[in-house]
C-alpha cells in the first residue's frame, strides 16, 4: 500500500529509522544508568530510586542468577506488581542473558502452571501475596529457583518495616503458603557484578504471553531487535512534544508486566532518563489521585477504562496538570466521551494509540500536537508498513474499505513459542501479521479501528460493530461503562445487547433505547439492556465481551 499516512506526519518525525541506538536493552539500561546516574529512574510508595541504584541492583541480582549456574537462555518468570522489584527484576535478567517471561499476578494455580510449563522457566520472582498461588502448582512445573520480595522492600528502613507490617498483619493479604528453599529478593540484591553476556538484536528478551481471551495464551517471541527498534520508534515519535524537557516524570498505572506500559513507560522513558511513578494498585482510585495531587507529572498513559474512571473519583479535579505533555490511551478503543471530557478537565487532549503483544507494541500513535479527538488510532510510526486486505487477502486501497489490518516492520516478534502452526496462522507469505482487527485507512493515512474480527455482530445481515455502540451510548451522561455484544435472536440472527453499569442511579433501559435510537441506524439499537454493578475487566481494565458472551443470554 501507498504509504499516504507519511504526508500527515508531525514535523521532526522520520519516515524510516535511519539507525537504531542499541543492539539490545542490555545496552540500553546500562547506557541510561551510566548517563542519568543521580536522576530518579523509579517511584514506588513516595521513595525515589536512582538510576545508579537500579544498575547496582540489577547488576547484583544478574550476578546471582547466574551463580545458580542458570544458562544464557533460560526464562526468569516475574509475577510482580509496579513496585520497585519490577525493574531490578527485570534489567537483571536481562542482564545476565536470560529471557523474562512477564506472569500476570492474578492468574490463578490454572493459569500460572500452563504459563511456567508452557515457557520452562527455571526460576521465578515473585511478590508474597501471591506465593501461595506458586506454592499449588510449583511441583508440576521446570522451576527450581524461587525468589520471594514483600510489598515494602527496596524501601529504606524503617518505611520498608512499617509497609510490610501493614500489609502483612494488617490488611491480612499474604495468603499462608510453604515454598522450601525460597529465598529473599533483597539477599539477592546485595552485591556483584555479572559475567559480561553477548546478548544481540535477534536473541530473545521476552515471552510475552497473549491475554488469552481468545483460547490458550500462547507466548510471543519478542526479541532484543524487536524491543529497542520499538523504543526507537516510539522515542522519535514524541520527542518532538517534549522539545524544552529535560527529564520528568510518567505516571506508570497499567503493569509492567503487561506489553503496553512495558514499551510505552518502562522501556521508552528508561531511554529518554525520565521517572516512571509506579501505581502498584490503580483499583484503589482515592490512593490513586491522591498520589497524583502529590507529584507532579508531565505524562500519563492507560485505558479508556482507567481515564474514566479517574475522572469519575472525588478529587480529581484538584489535580494539578499544568506541567502535562503527553496524555496517552491505549490497549482499548477510546471513547470520544472519554477524550472529550478528558481534555475539558485537563486542557491535553487524550491521544490515542494501537499495538499489539506480537509488535512489541506500537504500531500506530495519532500526532500528539492534535488538539481534538478524532476517532482514529493515530498514523503508523515510522518503519512501519500497514496494510487492509479482505478475507482472500486482497489489498483494499479504497479509503472507505472495511478489512482486516496488515502489520509489517522491525518491532514483529519471531513467532510464537514453541508453536509454529499458531505463527502460521497469523503470518502471510510477504512478512504481514494478521491482526484480527477491522480497519479502515482514510485519505490521509489514518487508520480507523471499526472492531474485532470476533466481535462483530451480524444483525439480519448488517455488520454491527460494538464499538460504535459503545461509543453512542457513552454519550449519555447517565452511563458510567457499557459493554456491546450480539446474542441469538430468531428474526435477525443476532441482536444487540447492552450491558451498563450507571452514572445516574435514575436511568433506564426505555432512556438508553430512545437515545440510541436518536443516534443510530435502526438494526444497530440495541433490544436488550442489563444493568450491571461492574463489567468483568482483564488485568489492564479492558471490558471482556467475551466473558458476557458466555454467560447465559438474558434481557433485562
Amino acid at each position: 500500500m501507498e504509504r499516504r499516512w507519511l504526508a500527515a506526519y508531525p514535523p521532526g518525525v522520520p519516515a524510516e529509522l535511519d539507525h537504531v541506538d542499541y543492539r539490545s536493552l542490555v545496552d540500553l539500561c546500562s547506557a541510561s544508568c551510566a548517563r542519568f546516574a543521580s536522576r530518579p529512574a523509579f517511584s514506588s510508595l513516595g521513595h525515589a530510586m536512582s538510576f545508579a541504584e537500579l544498575d547496582r541492583r540489577s547488576a547484583a541480582f544478574a550476578a546471582w542468577l547466574q551463580q545458580r549456574g542458570l544458562p544464557r537462555g533460560a526464562r526468569v518468570a516475574l509475577m510482580l506488581p509496579n513496585l520497585l522489584q519490577y525493574p531490578v527484576a527485570l534489567f537483571g535478567a536481562l542482564r545476565a542473558g536470560m529471557i523474562v517471561v512477564n506472569v500476570n499476578p492474578l492468574y490463578t494455580p490454572r493459569e500460572l502452571e500452563h504459563q511456567l510449563r508452557d515457557s520452562g522457566a527455571k526460576a521465578i520472582v515473585i511478590l508474597e501475596n501471591f506465593a501461595h498461588v506458586l506454592a499449588a502448582v510449583i511441583a508440576r512445573t521446570e522451576v527450581q529457583h524461587v525468589v520471594v520480595t514483600q510489598f515494602g522492600d527496596l524501601l529504606p528502613a524503617p518505611k520498608r518495616w512499617l509497609v510490610n507490617l501493614v500489609v502483612k498483619y494488617v490488611k491480612r493479604l499474604v495468603p499462608r503458603y510453604v515454598l522450601h528453599g525460597a529465598i529473599a529478593l533483597r539477599a539477592c540484591c546485595r552485591s556483584g557484578r555479572p559475567q559480561a553476556v553477548a546478548v544481540g538484536a535477534d536473541d530473545v528478551a521476552f515471552l510475552q504471553y497473549t491475554g488469552g481471551t481468545t483460547g490458550i495464551a500462547k507466548g510471543a517471541m519478542l526479541t532484543h531487535g524487536n524491543m529497542v527498534a520499538n523504543v526507537a520508534q516510539a522515542t522519535s515519535w514524541i520527542r518532538p512534544q517534549l522539545e524544552g524537557l529535560d527529564g520528568g516524570t510518567i505516571v506508570t498505572a497499567l503493569p509492567l508486566y503487561h506489553i503496553f506500559s512495558l514499551m510505552a513507560n518502562c522501556l521508552t522513558f528508561t531511554a529518554l532518563g525520565w521517572c516512571n511513578l509506579l501505581i502498584a494498585n490503580p483499583r484503589d482510585l482515592p490512593t490513586f489521585v491522591h498520589t497524583l495531587r502529590r507529584q507532579p507529572f508531565e505524562a500519563i498513559t492507560g485505558v479508556n477504562t482507567l481515564f474514566n474512571a479517574l475522572m469519575n473519583t472525588p478529587g480529581f479535579e484538584r489535580i494539578d496538570f499544568s506541567r502535562l505533555r503527553i496524555a496517552l490511551a491505549g490497549g482499548m478503543a477510546l471513547q470520544r466521551a472519554v477524550a472529550e471530557r478528558w481534555k475539558t478537565s485537563t486542557g491535553v487532549n487524550l491521544v490515542e494509540a494501537y499495538g499489539l503483544t506480537e509488535t512489541a507494541p506500537a504500531v500506530c500513535i495519532n500526532p500528539l500536537d492534535l488538539d481534538h479527538f478524532n476517532g482514529s488510532i493515530g498514523l503508523p510510526i515510522p518503519s512501519t508498513e500497514v496494510s487492509v486486505r479482505d478475507e482472500n487477502g486482497v489489498e483494499l486501497d479504497d479509503p472507505a474499505a472495511i478489512g482486516e489490518l496488515c502489520v509489517r516492520g522491525p518491532q514483529l516478534m519471531r513467532g510464537y513459542w514453541r508453536r509454529p502452526d499458531e505463527t502460521r496462522k497469523v503470518m502471510t507469505d510477504d512478512g504481514f501479521l494478521l491482526t484480527g482487527d477491522l480497519a479502515r485507512i482514510d485519505e490521509q493515512g489514518f487508520v480507523y479501528l471499526v472492531d474485532r474480527k470476533k466481535d462483530m455482530i451480524l444483525v439480519s445481515g448488517f455488520n454491527v460493530y460494538p464499538n460504535e455502540i459503545e461509543d453512542v451510548v457513552m454519550l449519555h451522561p447517565g452511563v458510567r461503562e457499557v459493554a456491546a455484544i450480539g446474542i441469538p435472536d430468531e428474526e435477525t440472527g443476532e441482536a444487540v445487547k447492552l450491558f451498563v453499569v450507571k452514572l445516574d442511579p435514575a436511568l433506564s433501559a426505555e432512556d438508553l433505547i430512545a437515545h440510541c435510537r436518536a443516534n443510530l441506524t435502526r438494526y444497530k439499537v440495541p433490544h436488550h439492556i442489563e444493568f450491571r454493578d461492574e463489567l468483568p475487566k482483564t488485568n489492564v481494565g479492558k471490558i471482556l465481551r467475551r466473558a458476557l458472551r458466555e454467560e447465559r443470554p438474558g434481557a433485562v
